[in-house]
């Protein structure tokens, strides 16, 4: 029997990864946590999930950043929660970052850029997001989008979404979903107490079938940490979300992540705030 004609409850496999196991570190000027590893923390369990290779939930104090320093072959963007965050980069690309704002850096060949935060006394809270690109020696370029709260209220909106499909555009500063140059798809969500949404996954980018099925996906979400820097378990009186998919359930408390591998193309995940404050939620899906 083949993987895709295999009943929901043989084919999908669930984890939960409470907030405090994520890696990170407190550097004084940086606070940040790890998905996968990064720098000094290293986890064989967590070091990539189909082609998302990084996600840090960083928060950088004012008037400090990470200087000048190279990336390629690699896909990075920004998704920016508060504050304002200052990106320049050896493309000739200067800009100021602020909430709803999303960079993307398709690395390619290779560049080198710098992140600050100017700011006098905000802090920088920021998703700093890697996946691995689908075709390596890709000339570099950079885009930029600007997605508003009452785009994301109550509501999946995607945010970033594979080069060349319908509805991205390849304009530096177009409207739309960021292009990427990998088999992922990122979206945001902002849900008020009580409301519920629905996300259906979409087919897969990669034309040639997986060996498990050939419309296998990878599926991840992730509660942002809103009320603040904690590094122990997920506040009691945060945000809270329920999450429904081919069968699996389980509710996020911020930081909190949820993988599910084995779902597939058409797989409705179902979500609803089940906490008293408003949640930011992202979600990944992938190619499996």
């Amino acid at each position: 029997m083949a993987a895709s004609d295999k009943p929901a409850s043989e084919r999908v496999r669930a984890l939960f990864r409470p907030s405090q196991l994520r890696g990170g570190a407190n550097h004084g000027w940086l606070k940040t946590f790890h998905t996968f590893s990064f720098a000094d923390y290293y986890d064989p369990s967590f070091e990539q999930f189909g082609c998302l290779r990084v996600i840090n939930e960083d928060r950088v104090d004012a008037s400090t950043g990470f200087p000048t320093h190279p990336h390629r072959e690699a896909e990075i963007f920004s998704y920016i929660v508060s504050g304002e965050l200052s990106h320049k980069d050896s493309m000739g690309n200067v800009e100021t970052m602020v909430r709803g704002d999303v960079q993307m850096t398709s690395g390619g060949t290779g560049i080198r850029h710098s992140e600050y935060n100017d700011h006098k006394s905000q802090e920088c809270h920021f998703l700093q997001i890697w996946a691995l690109p689908n075709e390596r020696g890709l000339k570099p370029t950079y885009y930029t989008r600007h997605f508003t709260d009452e785009d994301k209220m109550d509501k999946v909106c995607e945010i970033v979404a594979p080069a060349g499909t319908d509805g991205v555009s390849e304009e530096r500063d177009g409207r739309g979903p960021t292009p990427i140059h990998a088999s992922l798809h990122f979206y945001a969500s902002l849900l008020t107490p009580g409301a519920s949404v629905a996300h259906t996954l979409k087919p897969r980018l990669k034309t040639t079938p997986s060996l498990a099925s050939p419309s296998g996906k990878l599926f991840y979400a992730q509660l942002v940490q809103t009320s603040g820097y904690n590094t122990r378990a997920a506040r009691p009186d945060g945000a809270k979300v329920a999450l429904e998919v081919a069968g699996k359930s389980q509710v996020l408390g911020e930081g909190d992540g949820w993988f599910v591998s084995g779902t597939q193309t058409g797989d409705e995940v179902r979500i609803a705030n089940v906490g008293d404050k408003v949640a930011e939620l992202v979600l990944f899906e992938m190619d499996a």
